[in-house]
Order: C-alpha cells, then sequence, then structure tokens
C-alpha cells in the first residue's frame, strides 16, 4: 500500500530531495564523458529541424551518418556500439 496517495513528511521530502541530486549528479558525470563536440543528428534528417514529424506512410526516410554516429559513441568495436547494461 506505499504506492498509494500519501502526505509526505519533511524526512521524506528531503530524502527525495537527495535522491534527484545524486541522479542529477551521476547524470552530469555521464554527459562529461562524451568527448568532443556532439552532433544534432536531428538537423540532418529529411524533415528539418523545423518539422520534426514525418507523415503517417510517408516514404521518405532518415539518413543517419554512420561515421558521425561512431564518432559519437563512446564505447565501440569493429562494427558495433558497446552499450551500457543497466548502469543508468
Amino acid at each position: 500500500m506505499d504506492f498509494l496517495w500519501h502526505k509526505v513528511s519533511e524526512k521524506e521530502k528531503e530524502e527525495i530531495r537527495k535522491e534527484a541530486e545524486r541522479i542529477m549528479s551521476g547524470f552530469s558525470k555521464k554527459l562529461e564523458k562524451v568527448k568532443g563536440n556532439v552532433k544534432d543528428l536531428g538537423s540532418r534528417t529529411p524533415t528539418g529541424p523545423e518539422n520534426f514529424e514525418r507523415a503517417e506512410n510517408s516514404e521518405e526516410s532518415c539518413e543517419i551518418d554512420r561515421d558521425i554516429m561512431f564518432s559519437n559513441a563512446p564505447n565501440k568495436n569493429k562494427d558495433s556500439i558497446v552499450a551500457e547494461k543497466g548502469d543508468w
């Protein structure tokens, strides 16, 4: 029954605040590990940055530059990007 709405005590508010700070700090540290300039692939899509959605049943495709994608990946091997498993 802990998942139901209840009034949050000052102690719980402090725990929530600390947990939020921990999460944001961890996220910031992950962002610092990104090397170089991360390029915005969204502006390279055929629809452009001002129109970020494609119409349903559209025949156009998004082209992603493989070299840019791999240059932005921190961990990679020959033909794959190595991703974290549950560490986020």
